[in-house]
């Protein structure tokens, strides 16, 4: 199992509660391919740059999820035959090492 991010954008030809259920669906999608959901930001309505399929602003959603990646195309094409969904961006994140500290130099007294 790895750790991804996955980002949405959403149509929003709905209300609240309709997006709400559109993300709780995608949630169920992750779990059915054997995935988990650790985190879901949903950062609301948001214009966008170009317009996308006639839709100049769209929900966008963010969820950390992790997954393994034989099930990441099955997720792919779940996503993108969810009417709901206008763009999907999956990345990889990277387990952040810690810093070892290095050790501080003193002076010694002659």
């Amino acid at each position: 199992m790895r750790t991804y991010e996955l980002f949405c954008l959403l149509k929003t030809g709905f209300d609240i509660e309709n997006a709400d259920q559109i993300v709780e669906n995608i949630e169920t999608s992750i779990k059915n391919l054997g995935g988990n959901t650790t985190d879901c930001n949903k950062m609301g309505r948001k214009k966008l740059a170009y317009d996308i399929s006639g839709n100049k602003d769209s929900f966008c959603v963010t969820f950390i999820i992790e997954f393994s990646p034989d099930k990441l195309t099955e997720l792919k094409k779940q996503l993108k035959l969810n009417e709901n969904v206008l763009r999907n961006f999956i990345t990889h994140c990277a387990p952040i090492a810690k810093a070892a500290s290095a050790p501080v130099a003193t002076q010694k007294e002659a």
